[in-house]
């Protein structure tokens, strides 16, 4: 199996090299700034020739968006825009480039409704000050240096790392890597090269590849397993809150930039927000440690990880949680698990976002119409069940698997119009791909009775469940007849 990856090392570089560093970003923030305008222009010269009346054939030629029209363009300008070109490498103008190009085709596709997801507006300009400083290398001579402590990248020599290169150097000496290129990045005051490499990877198998685990995120624990195991929510942002406010309320007392005035920071202001944004980087590298160590467990043990399909971006509108589950870390956790089980040799099935798996007994699976926040422990009126609310969410996530196709579809990946838990009355469901067609109906049971997690035996003629039709239901519009969720 081909895979793609990426290595990670701090540099520990010299003043001249890390000078060098910042003019190859400072070049990369000029071809991208260039380019950005040369294609707004063009684009606010032709909204100004349409409204003159001028036929679409005679408006100003539209300059390209691929990369290899921008950096034509760009050849043949540099000398003029910016004439010392030649002290840079040409990856840093390539590198700019190549972002603007990214970035028009993402806001091209989005306005026309290609890209799925949030819109993307118009790119921006990056600023000297608050742009990250970052190039990326594809050419030329990359590779890690043999003592395992340096690397060599173009124009700028041999750079020594912080940590030892042995995990990247081992594979690339027996030959089952290939680096496709270096990417040097400024982030929390320190200079980090990323290689990104291409590779082969061997048949693997988790150690239980028969066993099943469901997940169930939240922030008083990390995760809850299906097992009964408990990870706890570290919160590291929490514990260095105390710090961060210290260190904000040091910077408030130093005099910072205002743009109505155009005042530069002090010094003093500048090494204080240079200590807060280490502070930061130490919490993301904590977070993120914790989640690989996790994620990797979880891969290599089970051969099939059951998670939801959470909406990140609506639980960051609550401002009484938002800072807890920006700390969590949810989406990094099914990112994850999405390509750590696949190179184990496992599955991972992701329950439908209106899985209802904390209102669900997972005994017998009968559905609350209500279950508020505030209830940690799930109590089951009809089978009298008493557990832990998010031990029981991981217990019905676990159990979804069943129903589930190896290749991820099934009730599990249905999509519907109305999935939340209805008080009564006609919904819609999800709909799931099969032979019957969008004109036959079915019925569910009604709210609150026990769900019959197999398939509904379809009746001959007018697909009506003849297990269910003596029971007061709702007639609803399916493709096929499946088990309802509520």
């Amino acid at each position: 199996m081909k895979s793609f990856q990426a290595y990670q090392f701090a540099l520990d570089l010299t003043p001249s090299q890390e000078r060098a560093l910042f003019s190859h970003a400072g070049a990369a923030r000029v071809a991208y700034n260039w380019a950005l305008a040369r294609v707004r222009a063009i684009i606010d010269q032709r909204a100004a020739e349409r409204t003159y009346g001028i036929a679409e054939v005679d408006l100003t030629p539209m300059l390209s968006w691929s990369l290899p029209a921008l950096r034509k363009a760009w050849n043949q300008v540099k000398g003029h825009v910016a004439p010392w070109w030649t002290e840079c490498s040409k990856e840093a103008f390539n590198t700019g480039l190549d972002a603007v190009a990214r970035a028009l085709k993402n806001w091209s596709a989005s306005n026309t409704g290609k890209r799925a997801g949030q819109r993307v507006g118009f790119p921006r300009y990056k600023s000297r000050r608050r742009s990250v400083p970052s190039v990326r290398f594809t050419t030329g001579t990359i590779r890690v240096e043999s003592d395992r402590k340096h690397v060599v990248l173009p124009r700028l020599g041999r750079l020594k790392t912080h940590e030892s290169t042995r995990k990247l150097a081992r594979r690339l000496d027996a030959g089952t890597l290939r680096i496709l290129s270096a990417t040097v990045r400024r982030t929390g005051g320190r200079w980090y090269v990323a290689f990104c490499v291409e590779g082969e990877r061997g048949p693997q198998a988790p150690k239980r590849p028969s066993a099943v685990v469901g997940v169930d995120v939240g922030i008083r624990h990390l995760a809850v397993l299906s097992t009964g195991e408990l990870e706890p929510d570290p919160q590291h942002l929490a514990a260095a809150s105390r710090r961060i406010r210290r260190l904000a309320r040091r910077m408030s007392r130093r005099c910072g930039p205002d743009r109505r005035t155009g005042q530069r920071p002090s010094n003093r202001w500048d090494r204080i927000r240079k200590r807060v944004a280490r502070v930061h980087a130490r919490v993301a590298n904590l977070r993120l440690d914790g989640i690989h160590k996790l994620t990797t467990r979880l891969a290599r043990e089970y051969g099939t990880v059951v998670v939801e399909d959470l909406h990140v971006a609506g639980m960051l509108r609550n401002r009484h949680l938002a800072r807890h589950v920006a700390d969590a870390g949810f989406g990094d956790l099914r990112r994850q698990l999405a390509y750590k089980t696949v190179w184990n040799g496992g599955r991972l099935v992701v329950a439908d976002r209106w899985y209802p798996s904390s209102k669900t007994c997972s005994a017998c699976g009968t559905v609350k119409a209500k279950l508020a926040l505030s209830e940690r422990t799930y109590t089951c009126e009809n089978c009298g069940l008493v557990l832990d609310r998010d031990l029981n969410a991981a217990r019905n996530l676990a159990a979804l698997a069943a129903q589930s196709t190896t290749a991820g579809s099934g009730p599990v990946a249905g999509r519907g119009a109305d999935r939340k838990t209805c008080h009564g009355g006609p919904s819609a469901v999800k709909r799931q791909p099969g032979i019957v067609t969008a004109c036959k109906t079915g019925t569910v049971s009604s709210q609150g009775g026990a769900v019959d997690h197999a398939p509904y035996r379809q009746h001959e003629g007018n697909g009506i469940s003849s297990a269910l039709s003596q029971r007061p239901c709702r007639t609803i519009t399916v493709r096929r007849c499946t088990p309802c969720p509520y």
